[in-house]
């Protein structure tokens, strides 16, 4: 019956007037256009001269200046922006493990085990969602202070560590919650134990869910700006944003076709983490229960 449905759905949907579906495809197209024109700007204002990029709207170049991406990637002429990728590969990669694996314990045992005052943990975690970063900005400052973390990168790593993350819990907890508990209780009376639990059955299973946290905490370690500008005092440790930041504030000229090549750069590894996590994105929306 469910087939029958869809089928007509789909038999419906090609029977639509052409006049319709010429409006939807132009509709469709035109928003596309919008949200990739931006890019598509950036990507050719960094092969544009200098002067070209404020006088002119054109996406296409008079002339291609490549050598715009050799001279940004020189930075500051102190620091290459091969130091500044370093830093925010040792920054991001440790960062998002600690989630994942902090967040992905946790998550586990507030959806599978019964201890005292679960609900008011539970509860505690979930309040600090509501919390805004304005409010534990300065005691967080002066936390990292007394223990002597400014200018390093530990203020990302450790408190990811230790699943200061409530969002990617709670989306945890509810992915696990939807796993069926009969499988647990197999695997008990095979002799396995929660830990055992977790990581063969659990885990294999919440592999969409764990690739949406990794999608997700890369994106936003990438791009951060503000931590990094609040805890990150030496120009030898600024991770892409930062170093963004600094080209501007080099020279009373601002090279903006070389800013603009090295934002280019600094979007390929997002992208490109995208792509290879998207198919278990797709995976984890099309999987509405469990086959077997």
């Amino acid at each position: 019956m469910k087939d029958d449905g869809r089928f007509q759905k789909s038999m419906r949907l090609l029977k639509r007037p052409p006049l319709e579906k010429l409006f939807t495809y132009t509709l469709l197209i035109f928003i596309a256009l919008t949200m990739v024109y931006p890019m598509t700007w950036l990507l050719g204002s960094s092969l544009k001269q200098n002067d070209e990029i404020v006088t002119s709207l054109s996406i296409i170049p008079r002339s291609f200046d490549f050598d715009s991406y050799i001279r940004g990637w020189k930075g500051n002429g102190r620091y290459t922006y091969t130091t500044f990728f370093m830093n925010t590969i040792k920054l991001v990669f440790p960062t998002v493990l600690a989630t994942v694996v902090s967040s992905f314990v946790v998550s586990y045992g507030f959806a599978r085990f019964r201890f005292p005052f679960k609900k008011l943990f539970f509860l505690i975690v979930i309040s600090t969602l509501i919390l805004p970063q304005q409010v534990i900005m300065i005691p967080r400052y002066i936390l990292f202070n007394r223990l002597g973390w400014l200018d390093s990168y530990k203020p990302f790593i450790i408190p990811n560590a230790l699943a200061t993350n409530s969002f990617f819990i709670y989306m945890l907890i509810q992915f696990i919650r939807g796993i069926p508990r009969e499988l647990d209780e197999s695997a008990y009376i095979d002799g396995c134990s929660s830990f055992r639990i977790l990581t063969s059955i659990i885990l294999p299973l919440s592999k969409p869910a764990l690739f949406s946290v990794i999608i997700f905490q890369f994106i936003w370690r990438w791009n951060d700006f503000f931590d990094p500008l609040i805890y990150i005092n030496s120009v030898k440790k600024f991770p892409v944003s930062l170093a963004l930041r600094s080209n501007l504030d080099i020279s009373d000229t601002i090279a903006w076709n070389e800013v603009m090549a090295m934002s280019v750069l600094t979007m390929i590894p997002p992208i490109i983490v995208y792509i290879l996590a998207q198919r278990y994105l797709v995976e984890g929306i099309s999987t509405t229960g469990l086959k077997g």
